[in-house]
């Protein structure tokens, strides 16, 4: 008789190293027959957007080829998970299906009416906890409910423990005596062509568990010692740059932890800063598992009562960079071209978008979904409600980024800006970060013509201030 196949569904873990589900499944002695489900029409409205589309083909072809390196290989198949699991199991004559769990809410119906039908048809299912360090259920509060508040989260995940060991990748995987058929990955047209938009995602990432490695060492051997003092310095590589990887799971947050453990040992400074960093992470994930409507409402239902302001214009300049307040412009034309924004950055583009131009949140997280590389259900919309002020844990109502403060502090002799917005890099220091102040010989000088090859502000910040706060006020009020 044929031995019986293994079926390892990867998801959001496209990586060899400490991969559960792929460990229990190479431990079984059976042949492992790896998968991916392009499942677009079962994502709850959240099918990944174009940046995200890309470094997944990246993603996958690398994955392929590690697993290539181990005498398997991944099999593609795009629809319906549950029918693309059940066609591949009568296919291949598998009897077991594993995976590592998901936590969007879309992803945790699929999963739950996938393993209760497979089992009733007597396919062992198992799953494993692959993408976290803390799942949603296991931190839970005095009360023994959800947290709501971060820093009492963090102390207690950190109470909880380290998270288990991290797993060595199999040297070897057994294969079936035959391969289904496979989807091409090039036929799935993930990468733009008409146009190829994405040369600047190619300059700046590689994406795969090599990439993910490669900089995640780059980022302890660097950055790190620095971390507390510099990660809001917006030029240089100043943060991780991890997300993404995080994200499609090149590498696992217990590999992670496992190594800033071993650094904190050695007393290198500022893990403690980078760790409660990916704590926010585990937050996120929590608030979205607990709180299923976190990407479409507003947490605090008070805020129903925002006067928001329909204006395509002025959202059309914040998303193409031409809001005449260079580092929000710097911001949003690095988000274009290499499809990622550093953090402090992205705090101001997103309190600008909400308080200054009093547009919705929702308009800016979806933004972002489309052209993030590290688009993430969960941290988006945690991240975009923090800063409206509607979420857990949110930003005080009164906390309203002075983008031209903002830049003079953590961008002081503007290489950020002069970066992603050349058209300004002849202009002296001093007037950078607010050239309608500048003279208009020093204007003349550097070649900068206010609303001609760089837009005049579209609003002013002092009003927009007192306008965001007669918003919050009526919030407060209702």
């Amino acid at each position: 008789m044929t031995e019986k196949a293994v079926l390892v569904w990867f998801r959001q873990d496209l990586r060899l190293t400490d991969n559960p589900a792929l460990d229990a499944a190479a431990r079984t002695g059976a042949p492992v027959i790896p998968v991916y489900v392009l499942d677009d029409g079962d994502a709850g409205g959240w099918s990944i957007g174009g940046a995200s589309r890309w470094w997944l083909h990246q993603s996958l072809k690398a994955l392929d080829q590690s697993l290539r390196g181990r005498g398997s290989r991944l099999v593609l198949r795009a629809g319906p998970a549950g029918r693309v699991i059940a066609d591949l199991l009568k296919e291949t004559g598998a009897d077991a299906v594993f995976w590592n769990r998901l936590y969007e809410p879309f992803a945790i119906c699929r999963d739950t009416d996938l393993k209760s039908d497979l089992k009733e048809a007597g396919v062992e299912v198992k799953s494993f906890p692959g993408n976290l360090a803390f799942e949603p259920w296991t931190i839970r509060t005095g009360e023994n409910g959800p947290y709501r508040v971060f820093s009492p989260f963090m102390k207690a995940c950190l109470r909880n423990g380290a998270p288990a060991r991290p797993f060595a990748a199999p040297d070897v995987l057994k294969a079936p005596e035959d391969w289904p058929a496979s989807d091409d990955l090039d036929g799935w047209t993930l990468e733009p062509v008409k146009p190829d938009w994405a040369g600047g995602l190619r300059e700046h990432w590689t994406p795969g568990e090599a990439g993910a490695r490669q900089r995640f060492d780059a980022f302890l051997d660097g950055a790190l010692d620095s971390y507390a003092k510099s990660r809001d310095q917006m030029a240089g590589e100043t943060t991780s740059r991890l997300s993404a990887h995080l994200h499609f799971g090149e590498i696992g947050i217990r590999s992670i932890w496992q190594a800033l453990d071993h650094r904190e040992a050695e007393g290198a400074r500022s893990v403690g800063k980078f760790r409660a960093e990916l704590i926010w992470r585990e937050f996120a994930h929590h608030l979205l598992f607990h709180y299923p409507t976190l990407p479409e409402r507003n947490w605090r239902q008070s805020f129903d009562a925002f006067p928001w302001v329909d204006d395509p214009d002025a959202l059309q300049a914040w998303q193409r960079g031409q809001t005449g307040y260079p580092l929000v412009d710097a911001g949003m034309r690095e988000l274009w071209v290499s499809g990622y924004m550093h953090n402090r950055v992205r705090m101001v583009v997103a309190s600008f978008l909400i308080k200054h131009l009093a547009i919705h949140w929702r308009h800016g997280a979806d933004w972002f979904w489309d052209t993030l590389v590290d688009a993430d259900l969960a941290n988006n919309a945690a991240s975009w409600q923090w800063v409206a002020g509607s979420g857990a844990d949110a930003a005080p109502y009164f906390r309203i980024f002075n983008p031209v403060r903002q830049g003079q502090q953590f961008d002081s002799d503007g290489a950020y800006v002069r970066r992603w917005l050349p058209v300004l890099k002849e202009l002296p220091d001093k007037y950078l970060h607010a050239p309608w102040t500048a003279p208009e010989a020093v204007l003349l000088d550097a070649g900068v013509r206010l609303g001609e090859n760089y837009p005049k502000p579209i609003v002013d910040h002092a009003a927009a201030r007192a306008r965001a706060l007669e918003g919050y006020a009526e919030v407060k009020n209702a």
